[in-house]
């Protein structure tokens, strides 16, 4: 890194980050526009495309009305037409009522064209927990990822958040790009690894985990709020004399297996730890490719902490109940390395 990139980093709020790693590659690029609902004159209901009207006009920030189906539509037929469209959905529990042009038209016509057609969208969104009930409060990146096709990414840090937009919006492949809600309400100096963003553009690899604590008694893979909350966990613990390697994913698709294989062959435990659901999801997937990996004796042991397989409480004693914080890692961390 040369001297001027460091300098230059700066800790910002997420969602001016997000705003300025979109402006950046708008102005590289003249086919990236931007459509979504109140993303213009509002500048988005997190402030993530604040100030992109202003500089780019309507033309390429236009505000859509309460119609997913319809403008995600729209960007499937710009994409073809040549354009790189952005799409946003507020809130990713919404995507529902636009997941036909999301996973039977983005995902499937690159594959049905014979790769003769490309799908540059990036469907971005917020999802994650902050006490907005069962509708608004799911992640869903187990969902998207499970459909073939589609990127998948869940950044933790603004560093992170930027390089993976340009990332995506470079990508000639659909992207659902989820940005935690919790996170985009934090100030730059609340996140423990990676607040520092640089001036200029640059990228993030999609499919490339990131090991942002080591450790030598259990690997720790996980994503998105859940790194914040591992860390903290693992300064938790770590008092106590147990030692915990932390790796953020970063994205569910591509899936970097082999960090975390390389991590837990190390340590011999695995702990997956998922804001998702737990049956069927991510954390499954993530413990089964390891084992296959490594082997049936490769580790000693293996455990997932993710929501139970219930919607989302509205009171927050209750949400709080059924996600996997800091406190619950902690205490799984002791159980898994208490006989080390």
């Amino acid at each position: 890194m040369n001297n001027r990139l460091a300098n230059d980093r700066r800790a910002m709020p997420l969602p001016a980050t997000i705003a300025e790693a979109i402006a950046l590659e708008m102005e590289r690029d003249p086919s990236i526009l931007c459509i979504g609902e109140d993303i213009g004159r509002a500048g988005g209901v997190f402030g993530t495309t604040r100030g992109l009207l202003d500089r780019f006009g309507r033309d390429r920030v236009v505000d859509a009305p309460i119609a997913e189906m319809a403008f995600s539509g729209m960007a499937v037929g710009l994409a073809q037409a040549g354009m790189r469209p952005l799409v946003e959905i507020m809130f990713v529990d919404f995507i529902g009522v636009c997941l036909e042009q999301v996973y039977n038209a983005a995902a499937k016509i690159p594959y049905m064209s014979g790769g003769r057609q490309r799908m540059p969208i990036v469907f971005k969104t917020a999802g994650g927990c902050i006490g907005s009930a069962a509708q608004h409060s799911q992640c869903l990146w187990g969902l998207f990822a499970h459909l073939p096709g589609i990127k998948v990414v869940a950044p933790c840090n603004p560093h992170d958040h930027k390089g993976l937009m340009a990332e995506a919006l470079r990508s000639d492949d659909p992207v659902v790009f989820i940005e935690h809600k919790d996170l985009l309400l934090r100030k730059g100096k609340d996140f423990r690894h990676h607040p520092e963003v640089p001036d200029e553009a640059y990228t993030v690899p999609m499919g490339k985990a990131a090991v942002v604590r080591p450790g030598t008694d259990v690997t720790l893979a996980t994503l998105s709020l859940s790194v914040e909350h591992a860390l903290e966990a693992a300064e938790t613990v770590a008092a106590e004399g147990i030692s915990v390697e932390v790796i953020d994913l970063r994205s569910i698709v591509p899936l970097d297996t082999d960090t975390v294989a390389r991590s837990a062959a190390s340590t011999g435990r695995l702990l997956v730890v998922d804001e998702d659901y737990l049956s069927f999801g991510l954390s499954a997937e993530l413990t089964l490719r390891v084992i296959e990996r490594l082997g049936l004796t490769g580790l000693r042991q293996v455990e997932r902490l993710a929501v139970p397989d219930v919607p989302i409480p509205a009171a927050l004693s209750l949400e709080k109940a059924v996600l996997p914080g800091p406190d619950k890692i902690a205490q799984r961390l002791r159980q898994m390395a208490g006989g080390r």
